[in-house]
């Protein structure tokens, strides 16, 4: 065979084939549906859903197709992992930590008070065993987790007065998720769990105190600013926040493993996408909080100590009654502690060293 024969059959010249994706040629059709938790308004974290569903079906020439809906289009915004395990919605995209009320051991999905960065989170989820662990967990509940995005580092809320002791925090009505509410609930405060649409009214009525959701760029499309104007850091029960794509595990084992590939590589770009995004978008928001005037506040030391301490006793008393959550919990902490190791002289010593550099400058 001459050579322009060969290259014209192989694809790589004169034909057609070049205008469509090799995987597109041997896999069937697909079509799935794809809810998350959020608004179309909080672009950034639906944001995810529409970019996963673009890069998949990109790839595959529109023959896998995941048609994306918003917060409450076909279950409740706080009920994904229920729409996904009936088969009500084949995907969902939330946070694992809204549905500890099944399982404490859902709350590793996104993240624990004191617990890993994102970074560190991202090194525990692909290359450390977590995902393993995570996933022969959800498994019980007919779901596969694929990490869709982190927030990094989030704000710990606002505030309509001051916290200037751990005293302050007793009987204080605060929309805060995860394992943070029953920690805090421990010193005196009243947790409540809120999907981000009630989180603004039930504050301007009076029924919050005081509510958390992320960081600045979220938080300045909810106006909080306009109601409670102490914005409190760090968040300790947040420092890494994860989300999660959650698929019907029958539905998966049905996919070629070409498509479950793709949608692994597909949600991890998302992953990648998400955060970029915050790290672009959170500084210039936070300026134009402050110029709103939000009032910059870090929480009381003894409130932070307290709160530790409290995290250990519930970590500790979750252990003994919950083996997902003793599993879990044991194999991140060995990790965090260990990467932290590593972390203060690397990462930590860099940035506390380029902060001083930057204020040299002035």
């Amino acid at each position: 065979m001459k050579r322009r024969q060969f290259l014209t059959a192989a694809g790589l010249i004169g034909g057609s084939a070049v205008a469509r994706p090799a995987i597109a040629q041997s896999t069937p059709s697909v079509r799935w549906r794809l809810q998350s938790s959020y608004p179309r308004s909080l672009d950034t974290l639906h944001g995810a859903c529409e970019f996963l569903s673009k890069a998949v079906a990109e790839a595959t020439d529109s023959k896998f197709v995941i048609q994306v809906f918003a917060a409450g289009e076909i279950v409740p915004p706080l009920a994904i992992v229920d729409g996904v395990q009936s088969g009500a919605v084949e995907m969902g995209y939330t946070g694992s930590y809204f549905y500890m009320g099944k399982d404490p051991a859902f709350a590793f999905g996104t993240g624990i008070p004191f617990g890993p960065n994102s970074r560190q989170v991202n090194g525990w989820f692909y290359q450390g065993g977590g995902l393993d662990l995570l996933n022969e967990f959800y498994a019980t509940y007919n779901l596969l987790n694929l990490p869709g995005g982190n927030t990094g580092t989030q704000m710990g809320g606002w505030f309509r007065r001051e916290i200037k002791s751990a005293a302050d925090i007793n009987g204080l009505k605060m929309r805060i998720g995860g394992l943070a509410g029953t920690i805090l609930q421990t010193m005196g405060l009243v947790p409540q769990q809120l999907a981000a649409g009630d989180t603004y009214t039930a504050l301007e009525r009076g029924t919050l105190d005081a509510v958390e959701w992320v960081g600045p760029y979220d938080d300045e499309k909810l106006g909080f600013v306009k109601i409670a104007p102490y914005y409190y850091y760090p968040s300790f029960w947040e420092g890494n926040s994860a989300l999660s794509f959650f698929v019907n595990l029958d539905k998966w084992s049905e996919l070629p493993p070409s498509y479950q590939s793709l949608l692994r590589t597909a949600a991890m770009a998302a992953a990648t996408d998400m955060q970029a995004k915050y790290d672009v978008q959170n500084p210039a928001a936070l300026r134009r909080l402050l110029g709103a005037g939000a009032q910059l506040r870090t929480f009381p030391q003894d409130l932070l100590q307290e709160a530790n301490r409290a995290s250990i006793k519930v970590y500790r008393d979750l252990s003994e009654k919950n083996p997902h959550f003793k599993k879990l919990y044991e194999h991140q902490l060995a990790f965090r502690n260990q990467s932290y190791q590593w972390w203060k002289i690397a990462d930590y010593s860099f940035d506390s060293l380029m902060i001083q550099a930057i204020r040299q400058q002035w």
